[in-house]
């Protein structure tokens, strides 16, 4: 029997899997980092906690995570063409002692089970709506684009020294980074508009991962966004995860695999609820696994990690998937 890692390498390379992958099954979190001390982690409940960029959010009852709060009181950039004026970027000037019980736990992890990962979010799209506004963003894409360039290469060049301090301190061999790109029936920007602003940026960034000892990078974005998966390819995305059904899974796959894989099939919107049940989650999970394929496709959950907004759920869909990989 493979090892988690092995049977997800197999999955993702086309080779011989001998089961479905389960979820997030193969990577192991190396929870938390010394940007805890300037981002608190927030609980169910905390209201306007302010973060190192200046963003204010909130984590109200029943919804998947905390939000960053846009009335005109706590919006950090009010005028992009300023923007200097408003923001400055969080210093990451942390001592050895700060990283070592991250290191401690990094190396703990298992690598011949699993994947050694590290969670980086928000992503560099993300960013700019946390400081300005998601409406505001977009407009400004068309109206301040010079202004919009320079936030992103502000925000690209913070992340750049974080992926550094991350490679050189935690040694990650996978990278989960989160930038939603899309509403469920839309991607934010159009194609061109997109690679125009983001391409490049990112391009640095996973760069920079993949030269630097991480062999897989993760983005999750659920939402739609199947227009945006040549750029996704040319970025150095090796998953996808939480692309939504609306994307067309089964047309992705035959589309696109072999140059990207796809962590997918089970739409939180669809089932992450307070009446889930377990007919329910059979049924999803059984549509997950007949729109997939054994090659390039891992049933997951369209959430951002090993978990649900209603307590129980993503255990009982991990319990599903190992039923059906007991039968195969």
């Amino acid at each position: 029997m493979l090892t988690r890692r092995q049977n997800l390498l197999e999955t993702i390379h086309g080779g011989s899997p001998d089961r479905y992958v389960n979820q997030f099954e193969a990577f192991k979190m190396v929870q938390g980092s010394p940007m805890n001390k300037l981002n608190p982690r927030l609980k169910k409940g905390d209201m306007l906690v302010r973060n190192a960029w200046g963003v204010y959010r909130s984590f109200p009852e029943n919804v998947p995570g905390a939000f960053p709060v846009h009335d005109q009181e706590h919006i950090v950039i009010k005028d992009v063409a300023n923007w200097r004026d408003y923001v400055t970027p969080p210093p990451l000037n942390f001592s050895a002692e700060d990283w070592a019980p991250f290191e401690k736990a990094a190396a703990e992890v298992d690598t011949n089970e699993y994947f050694r990962t590290c969670m980086v979010a928000p992503g560099i799209f993300e960013q700019c709506h946390y400081l300005m506004e998601m409406q505001n963003t977009l407009l400004n894409f068309y109206v301040e684009p010079e202004a919009m360039h320079e936030v992103i290469e502000m925000i690209t060049d913070w992340e750049l020294e974080w992926a550094k301090q991350l490679c050189e301190h935690v040694h990650p061999e996978a990278i989960l980074h989160h930038d939603d790109w899309g509403s469920r029936t839309s991607s934010f920007l159009s194609p061109e508009m997109f690679r125009e602003f983001f391409l490049e940026p990112y391009k640095k960034v996973y760069g920079y991962y993949h030269d630097h000892g991480v062999q897989l990078i993760i983005h999750h974005s659920d939402s739609y966004g199947a227009n945006l998966i040549p750029s996704m390819i040319e970025m150095g995305i090796d998953i996808w995860q939480g692309c939504m059904r609306a994307n067309n899974i089964p047309k992705m796959i035959a589309d696109y695999g072999g140059q990207i894989s796809f962590m997918c099939g089970i739409d939180n919107q669809d089932i992450d609820d307070p009446d889930w049940n377990e007919e329910r989650v059979k049924f999803v999970v059984k549509q997950a696994i007949e729109e997939g394929s054994r090659h390039y496709f891992i049933p997951c959950m369209a959430g951002g990690g090993p978990g649900a907004t209603f307590p129980g759920l993503y255990q009982a869909v991990s319990a599903e998937i190992d039923r059906i990989n007991s039968t195969l």
